[in-house]
C-alpha cells in the first residue's frame, strides 16, 4: 500500500471541496471495497477524506410517503429497518443476498453505489485495463470472461456492475442527492447514475470530481410482491452471474432489472411490460443486441430461468 494522507471531515460541503481541490484524494466511509484495492494497488490515492462523522446516518420519512436514506446508513441497518423491510422488501432482500454480516456492518449506502467491478483483470496488476489504466486494453476480451457482461459493453471493456443492492433500487426509481464541492446540490435517478462504458470505462459514474453522495431518496411504495433472486457459483458470499429484482402486482404486470449482466443494473421499459407474457418474452426484449462471448453466453438462458422462478413464486 502506497503512502497517502489522512482527513476528517466536519460537512459535506467541506468534504467534496478537500476531494475536489486534493489531485488523487478520495473519499473514505466503511472502506470495505477501497482499502482492498488500495492494498494490491489498483487504487492508489494520495488523500483520503473520512466521512463517516458526517450527519449522514439517519432514514427518514420524506413528505410524499417515501424514505429519505442517508448515505452512511449501514447496509445492515437499512436491511433491517422496519419500513424498508415492510415498504421494500426487495432492497432488504437484495441487501442480505450480498456480502457477509460482517462486511454488510460496515458497508455504508453511499459506498454500495460506488462499488468496483470484480473483473478478474481488474484486480491483476499486471494485465492490461482500460478501467484501471486507460489505453492499456481489455485483457478481458479474448480472455476469460464466464463472470462478465453481455449487454451494454464496448470495445475497451466488458466488466459487470458487481453490487446487488442498485439493482433493486434501480426497480424502485430511486434517486441519488449528491453535494458539489461549490456547496450545489443534485438529484440523480438511479437509471441515470451509473455509465455504461463507451470510450471510458474508467468513469463508473456521471459522479463529477469532488461529488459527494448524502442521501438516497425512495419514492412511495409499489405495494405488490418483492422478489430478489441471485444466482452464483456458491450459497453466499459470492457476486451473482444473474440476478433478478422484481416487484410483481396481482394482475401479473411489475417492474424488473437485472444484476450480474451489464456495466449497470439493467432495466427495460419495454421488456417489463410483457411480464404478462412470461420470462422468454421479457428476456429477448431486454437483451436484445447482447453480445456474449463463449464464456459467458450461459447467461442469457440463465437469466430467463431466473425470472420464470421469480414469476412462479409471484403466482403460487
Amino acid at each position: 500500500m502506497k503512502a497517502f494522507t489522512y482527513e476528517r471531515a466536519s460537512d459535506p460541503a467541506a468534504a467534496a471541496r478537500s476531494v475536489a481541490s486534493k489531485p488523487g484524494a478520495k473519499f473514505i466511509a466503511g472502506g470495505t471495497n477501497l482499502l482492498d484495492l488500495m492494498k494490491i494497488e489498483v487504487e492508489t490515492p494520495t488523500h483520503l477524506v473520512d466521512v463517516q462523522d458526517l450527519d449522514l446516518d439517519k432514514i427518514e420519512k420524506t413528505s410524499d410517503g417515501g424514505l429519505r436514506i442517508g448515505a452512511l446508513v449501514s447496509n445492515t441497518a437499512l436491511a433491517a429497518d422496519q419500513r424498508i423491510r415492510r415498504d421494500y422488501a426487495v432492497l432488504t432482500r437484495a441487501i442480505v443476498a450480498g456480502a457477509s454480516g460482517q462486511l454488510r456492518n460496515k458497508a455504508s449506502t453511499g459506498g454500495n453505489l460506488l462499488q468496483r467491478t470484480r473483473c478478474p483483470y481488474f484486480y491483476d496488476t499486471n494485465m492490461p485495463c482500460n478501467k484501471r489504466k486507460p489505453g492499456t486494453g481489455c485483457a478481458a476480451i479474448g480472455g476469460y470472461s464466464r463472470q462478465l457482461a453481455v449487454i451494454g459493453v464496448s470495445d475497451k471493456c466488458i466488466a459487470t456492475f458487481p453490487g446487488d443492492m442498485p439493482v433493486a433500487l434501480r426497480v424502485l426509481d430511486a434517486v441519488v442527492e449528491t453535494v458539489k464541492p461549490d456547496g450545489q446540490r443534485r438529484s440523480i435517478p438511479i437509471a441515470d447514475f451509473h455509465r455504461l462504458w463507451g470510450d471510458k470505462p474508467e468513469q463508473d459514474t456521471v459522479l463529477e470530481p469532488g461529488e459527494l453522495i448524502t442521501h438516497v431518496t425512495l419514492p412511495r411504495p409499489l405495494g405488490g410482491q418483492h422478489f430478489y433472486e441471485k444466482v452464483r457459483d456458491r450459497a453466499s458470499y459470492a457476486f451473482a452471474l444473474v440476478s433478478v429484482a422484481a416487484v410483481i402486482q396481482p394482475d401479473g404486470t411489475g417492474r424488473v432489472a437485472f444484476g450480474g449482466m451489464a456495466p449497470k443494473p439493467w432495466r427495460v421499459a419495454e421488456a417489463e411490460a410483457l411480464l404478462p407474457q412470461g420470462a422468454a418474452a421479457v428476456t429477448a426484449r431486454a437483451f436484445q443486441g447482447a453480445t456474449p462471448t463463449k464464456d459467458n453466453a450461459f447467461k442469457l438462458p440463465l437469466a430467463t430461468r431466473a425470472l420464470a422462478s421469480v414469476i412462479a413464486q409471484a403466482k403460487a
